[in-house]
């Protein structure tokens, strides 16, 4: 069974728990002990460790997620009607392909019965177990990483956390549909990896154009299914990550903002939280980061697939060749843009499917100009 994979959790954390209040969360949250298996028949939010860095070769000490789950279990929760679950770590295996495999198998029967994976790590590349989880899903999938790079690597070359998305592009079989970083520093890119960026019709949005307007990042993680969190894309006086130095990145409001995104979003059906340096202060930061994501989830609205259109306004706009129709939601104000294909080679696409949109977008398009995203979109349906 996958869930062999998965250790309890150690006397130090349950230890630690029983002394908490009944109003702690982390007296809330059903744990994996030596002696007992959570009934996932009950569960919504799962989290899980991966005891894996050895994908970053840079790692100086062992994974440790003892701070992460104290600094969690210390927080108080909202008024969240959503059962969540500590399903222990996944421990490191004889080789980091083993790794993989399990947390793969793990998150795929998660995702299967529904129940959201929030995976803290760890190294980035797990990253590509997490996609492989879709792998039986027969669904394409969309990945949006938090990161400063972009994370590209030598074509062949195995998969470490600088080089995860190369293998996702590469290896078959090939579910991404689309792939889009917030929050990308141009200086640690090259400029041959921004311009494949554009050449995949990818999505890529600056620190400084993300930090100006944080809206802007809200469709994005609208039509994401997997989401990922590179810590070092916070700046280390925010996150207290002074073994990986960070001058620039988010600061801590932006990060959890960023988070509630991606939580409230109905699409959203895995998260996952990346190369942290095992530190008393970072773990502050990233047990903040999953309130907030559980915060969203909480929130959510459920106008995703999408629903009776009685419940949303409809709003055409003519083009020389076409017209776009708009869809604006009466329940919460949000926007979305329908995308037609014509000739869908992957049955994995369907013909017709609705893209998050911004109000700004819609403005654009009565302004005539189409909206960069849904451009991208139709080029991908015509590779």
């Amino acid at each position: 069974m996958e869930f062999d994979f998965l250790s309890p959790l150690n006397s130090d954390i349950l230890d630690f728990v029983n002394e908490l209040s009944s109003q702690h969360l982390g007296s809330k949250i059903v744990l994996h002990t030596k002696s007992d298996f959570p009934d996932l028949d009950k569960i919504k939010i799962a989290v899980i460790g991966v005891i894996e860095n050895r994908g970053d070769a840079n790692a100086i000490s062992d994974v440790s997620l003892f701070h992460i789950r104290k600094e969690l279990y210390s927080l108080y929760p909202g008024n969240w009607e959503v059962s969540i679950a500590d399903l222990g770590d996944i421990n490191s295996g004889n080789s980091k392909e083993d790794t993989y495999f399990a947390l793969q198998k793990v998150s795929e029967t998660l995702i299967k019965n529904k129940i959201l994976p929030i995976i803290i790590g760890g190294s980035q590349d797990l990253t590509y177990p997490m996609y492989r989880a879709y792998d039986q899903l027969e669904q394409m999938v969309n990945l949006v990483a938090i990161d400063s790079k972009f994370d590209f690597g030598k074509e062949n070359e195995f998969v470490y956390a600088t080089s995860y998305l190369t293998n996702i592009i590469l290896n078959e079989p090939n579910n991404l549909f689309n792939y889009s970083n917030i929050g990308f520093q141009t200086y640690y890119n090259s400029q041959e990896e921004i311009d494949l960026i554009e050449k995949l019709f990818f999505d890529a949005y600056r620190l400084g154009d993300v930090s100006n307007n944080i809206a802007i990042a809200e469709p994005v993680f609208r039509d994401a299914d997997i989401v990922v969190v590179d810590l070092t894309s916070v700046k280390s006086s925010d996150s207290g990550n002074f073994i990986t130095f960070t001058p620039n990145g988010f600061t801590g409001k932006e990060i959890c903002s960023l988070s509630r995104y991606s939580g409230i979003s109905d699409k959203v059906s895995s998260f996952g939280v990346f190369n942290h340096n095992n530190s008393e202060q970072e773990a502050v930061l990233i047990a903040q980061i999953i309130w907030y994501f559980i915060e969203g989830f909480h929130y959510r609205s459920n106008e995703y697939p999408f629903g009776d259109k009685e419940n949303y306004l409809k709003f055409i706009i003519p083009f020389d060749n076409e017209e776009l129709v708009f869809y604006k939601s009466n329940k919460t104000d949000r926007w979305w843009l329908e995308v037609s294909f014509n000739s869908v080679s992957n049955n994995k696409l369907k013909r017709n499917t609705l893209l998050p949109c911004s109000y700004d977008e819609y403005l654009s398009a009565c302004n005539q100009e189409l909206p960069e995203r849904w451009w991208k979109v139709q080029r991908k349906n015509n590779l």
